[in-house]
């Protein structure tokens, strides 16, 4: 799929509404009440058609918390992202958010989804920090499903009243893209979203930070995956996994909330363990280019 439509749907539920209730903390969410946004732009049709896919008829509206997202919600969160003609002039998010109990995990349902699968939601989600969830993502018809995740991660504060920090809501949005971009290049969803998962599990888990050291897990991930990167979608996940390093993020819940994902990648049985004595050798020649370029220059 071309790039043209990827951002239709990532700020899905940015507006959750300014009239939902506040709750001091989880414990005190109404977990079994779901939180609705739905795209400004949809028409009566369009916006029946996607009722429908959630499960949920006009009347049940009444019982929920419904909120609008407008095209220029969108531009906002994607702006930094995507070029403005990508994003589009309609909003047609729309999203479910139901609060689970403790244990539960993150698990997203895609419908007329095209270019976000459910394991990129998750483990985007888990960046931002998200916990126990269940989420259905929709579109009117087949829509590409990015602008989709800063709306249920505003949908899950407001349910919950835990505000999630803005880095970590810029660090995801900024991994769903990437990975939807990756997908793309290497002509694979799941190969994508599992060399993502397993990158960012081991830098986590192994507390790396520098570029060098996460140049390395990204080659060796893309080595055993069989996967081919351009130098430009390789830079792109170093830098990302910069940012996601910064977060402090702990590897359990990680796993925990993207479930789903990571066992598959533990299925795969990586090994993408940091070899500090090749990346020791990389300073250490830095280390002679300048003595020998310094030694030059006093001859």
């Amino acid at each position: 799929m071309k790039k043209k439509g990827i951002a239709l749907l990532l700020t899905g539920v940015i507006m959750a509404s300014c009239s939902m209730p506040v709750y001091a903390d989880r414990e005190d969410a109404k977990l079994d009440v779901p939180y609705i946004s739905l795209g400004a732009d949809l028409n009566a049709q369009e916006k029946a058609s996607v009722l429908e896919l959630l499960g949920v008829s006009e009347k049940d509206l009444e019982d929920y918390t419904v909120a609008t997202v407008t095209n220029k919600d969108e531009h906002n969160y994607l702006d930094s992202y995507l070029d403005k003609s990508v994003i589009g002039s309609r909003a047609l998010s729309s999203v479910l958010v139901e609060g689970k109990e403790d244990g539960n995990g993150i698990h997203v349902t895609t419908k007329n989804i095209t270019y976000c699968t459910p394991g990129m939601y998750e483990n985007a989600l888990a960046t931002a920090g998200i916990k126990d969830a269940d989420i259905v993502v929709a579109g009117p018809f087949k829509i590409s499903g990015t602008a989709a995740l800063v709306g249920a991660i505003k949908s899950y504060e407001n349910m919950t009243g835990e505000e999630v920090k803005e880095e970590n809501v810029e660090t995801a949005t900024n991994e769903l893209v990437i990975t939807g971009q990756i997908a793309e290049d290497v002509g694979s969803q799941e190969k994508a979203e599992q060399l993502i998962g397993a990158i960012k599990g081991e830098v986590v888990s192994s507390g790396v930070s520098s570029p060098e050291e996460i140049g390395e897990i990204v080659d060796q991930a893309v080595k055993e995956m069989e996967v081919k990167l351009s130098e430009e979608d390789r830079q792109a996940i170093v830098k990302l996994m910069e940012k996601i390093e910064n977060l402090d993020l702990d590897i359990n819940s990680l796993k925990e909330q993207a479930k789903n994902l990571y066992d598959k990648i533990e299925d795969l049985g990586l090994k993408l363990d940091i070899n500090e004595e090749e990346v020791k050798g990389f300073f250490d020649k830095i280390i002679e280019f300048f003595k020998n370029l310094f030694s030059g220059n006093q001859e």
